[in-house]
């Protein structure tokens, strides 16, 4: 879907490259985090996929098609774009927020009427209630979901995040990320996101992208880059606790073993990950955890051996 094909930034007076001769490939449907310590190019190298940047050399193609050679606005109208602090129009309510795109493509009201009231309940806003509002009567994270939902207006293909949960408080933005995750199941889009936090990067990527200095360091899958750093700089970036975070990509259900009768003492969702049941058998210092289905059924018991052995 996207294809960074060589592309360098230079910008006017400096004498270096925000982004250095970057060639990626994003594929259809997949998410990819963008992370690096700050000027490392990652926002730069989103911007130009809208055109908000120009490359300097090089080639951003989307479909198959190079953007240079796009209508800009026929091009961002086609690209959902959602940024740390919203960007709502303070005096529009949140009907016509969301209807921002849909109006400028001239669709008919009750198409557009129809489309806003699906997205306010896709991202778990009561339509009757919100249409009417005005964004500073909305919390953060609800404002946030109104980025979302105009994002998603016209329905795009792509979607650029720049920093999209930072503005918000630990709990929440936590929530966010779980209900965009649920939300990316229900619509397939091919999605970019800046972000600062190393967690976050893992939790949402189906592929990150590591940068430094406008270059790309490495570009692999969460556990992969989590268990085979490319270089020095990488696994420190990742942190000494790299080896922890691997286990909250790997789920309870791939380790443990079979409950043998009913599960006495504490238990975990079959839906927890490996770094959920040993933080919970640390916390209550336990040799093992019971797992358990939706309906509470005992579907099989996990220890602390099994996990170091997942781990390893």
């Amino acid at each position: 879907m996207i294809t960074l094909d060589h592309v360098t930034k230079t910008y006017p007076g400096s004498d270096r490259h925000a982004v250095d001769a970057l060639d990626l490939t994003i594929e259809t449907g997949t998410t990819v985090t963008m992370i690096g310590p700050s000027g490392c190019g990652k926002t730069t190298t989103m911007r130009m996929i809208n055109r908000l940047e120009t490359p300097t050399g090089g080639r951003v193609l989307v479909d198959g098609e190079d953007v240079s050679k796009v209508d800009v606005r026929t091009l961002r109208r086609r690209i959902g774009y959602v940024i740390q602090q919203v960007g709502l129009f303070p005096h529009m309510t949140i009907e016509r927020n969301v209807a921002t795109v849909p109006r400028l493509l001239g669709w008919e009201k009750a198409r557009t009427d129809r489309r806003i009231d699906e997205l306010l309940e896709l991202v778990s806003l009561d339509p009757s209630v919100m249409r009417k509002r005005f964004p500073h009567e909305l919390s953060g994270g609800q404002r946030q979901r109104v980025g979302f939902a105009r994002a998603l207006a016209a329905d795009p293909e792509i979607m650029l995040m720049d920093e999209p949960f930072g503005a918000i408080d630990p709990i929440t933005r936590v929530k966010l990320q779980d209900e965009f995750r649920q939300i990316l199941k229900k619509v397939s889009k091919t999605v970019v996101i800046v972000t600062h936090d190393l967690d976050e990067a893992i939790k949402m990527g189906d592929r990150i992208a590591i940068m430094r200095d406008g270059k790309l360091l490495q570009y692999d899958t969460p556990e992969a880059i989590l268990a085979h750093p490319v270089d020095d700089f990488v696994e420190s970036f990742l942190g000494p606790d790299r080896a922890i975070k691997r286990l909250s990509l790997i789920p309870v259900l791939s380790a443990m073993g079979a409950a043998g009768g009913e599960i006495s003492g504490p238990s975990i969702g079959q839906a927890a990950s490996l770094h959920d049941a040993l933080a919970l058998m640390l916390a209550d210092n336990l040799p093992g955890v019971g797992v358990k289905d939706d309906a509470g059924m005992p579907v099989g018991y996990l220890s602390r051996e099994a996990v170091l052995a997942a781990h390893a």
